[in-house]
């Protein structure tokens, strides 16, 4: 990776992520992904961005008080972490705030420098 460079690896990256995520988790690309801290729900998809759980206006029904037709992103995550080996434990972590300079940009390359003790 470091032969062929990170910015070139970055745009097909992101492309395949997107792709493959999109679809999957409905990802909004955010570049700090933490779909396997949340039961693989995205939590960008919260109409106020809430990395952290859910605000206190979530309906009897589960559903967002912002957007009522849609569920509460939150209750897919509790739901999704209890499936999850360890999930619960990590629904307890405290998320930082999403930096969005890396809007857009590969959390896989991004998580792959980390891993190699490189900083992204």
């Amino acid at each position: 990776m470091r032969w062929i460079g990170y910015q070139r690896l970055e745009r097909p990256t992101a492309a395949v992520e997107r792709s493959i995520k999109g679809l999957l988790f409905d990802c909004r690309m955010c570049g700090q992904c933490i779909l396997s801290s949340t039961g693989m729900s995205c939590p960008m998809n919260c109409p106020k961005n809430l990395r952290n759980g859910p605000c206190g206006g979530v309906r009897a029904n589960g559903n967002c008080e912002v957007r009522p037709e849609m569920k509460c992103v939150w209750v897919d995550a509790f739901a999704g972490s209890a499936r999850i080996p360890g999930g619960t434990e990590a629904l307890r972590q405290v998320q930082h705030a999403v930096d969005r300079r890396l809007q857009g940009r590969s959390s896989w390359l991004r998580a792959v420098r980390q891993r190699l003790g490189e900083t992204p």
